[in-house]
């Protein structure tokens, strides 16, 4: 077995929208930098996701330098939204916690709208220093996070996916695998573990950033659509339903938590400090 190292960064500009793939990333206390600082919500100012609009899956973001998007979709014009203005702002609903958010151009929310046919709009996080707190069960007192579902990272690892995929071709549906690991959207990859080693951690370091590991990340449906296409199955959930269930949960990956801040890099060793 080699030693435990970061295989890939994903940066996800926009909840619920591609990822970005990074060589090397700043981590700040709510999470890696540029990660779900935008989101859609909609009418009701809720936030929305691939749970209700799997094609969001076939939209993506570039994150500009000063903090904007370049969008694009299939058959779409791009479009340049410039990071709003702070007086733009309201409150929206994401999970149980209500935000205060600042509102992006008109333009925005008419190209979002078309391209997913419903009224939505974009918003941008503008301080997440403060806005939104990690639930203190598992967090220390002052632990923020951006529009994550509620955890500033999320770790996979590629031994797990290994696992499961073999797994999910000895069950009832082989065709459906094997999953790529997009299907899980995680910020940070590690390579060289053995399966589900990642359930035992507590603390780690990647490079010179120690993060705790917080809790394991139940999954839901967002699992099940393939990233390119939108289209929809069965797996992981059957499997993880049959041989990842914790508690209530359907587990795989581990909810981070940075415990300072630096630069982590692919390549990067990981260190087990707990």
């Amino acid at each position: 077995m080699s030693h435990p190292s970061l295989r890939a960064i994903r940066i996800y500009p926009v909840k619920s929208l591609t990822a970005r793939v990074a060589d090397a990333v700043a981590v700040e206390p709510w999470g890696l930098d540029g990660d779900r600082r935008w989101m859609l919500v909609d009418k009701a100012a809720r936030a929305l996701t691939q749970r209700q609009q799997p094609l969001m899956a076939r939209i993506s973001a570039e994150l500009l330098s000063g903090g904007g998007l370049l969008l694009s979709a299939p058959g779409r014009p791009p479009l340049h939204v410039e990071v709003p203005e702070p007086e733009r702002t309201f409150t929206v609903e994401l999970h149980r916690d209500t935000v205060v958010v600042a509102e992006a151009s008109d333009d925005a929310h008419a190209w979002f709208s078309d391209v997913l046919d419903c009224e939505v709009r974009l918003v941008h996080l503008d301080e997440p220093s403060h806005r939104r707190h990690v639930d203190p069960v598992f967090a220390r007192p002052g632990d923020t996070v951006s529009f994550a579902d509620g955890y500033p990272l999320l770790l996979t690892t590629t031994a797990s996916l290994d696992a499961l995929n073999a797994l999910v071709a000895a069950g009832d549906r082989p065709e459906e695998g094997p999953l790529p690991m997009d299907r899980f959207r995680p910020n940070v990859v590690v390579g060289g573990t053995e399966p589900w080693a990642e359930d035992g951690w507590r603390r780690i370091a990647v490079g010179e950033v120690a993060f705790t590991v917080a809790k394991p990340c139940g999954r839901c449906v967002i699992t099940t659509t393939d990233q390119e296409t939108a289209e929809r199955g069965k797996e992981p959930l059957i499997t993880l339903a049959r041989h990842r269930r914790f508690g209530k949960q359907l587990v795989f990956g581990q909810n981070l938590i940075p415990e300072g801040t630096g630069v982590i890099r692919v390549g990067d060793p990981v260190r087990i400090l707990d």
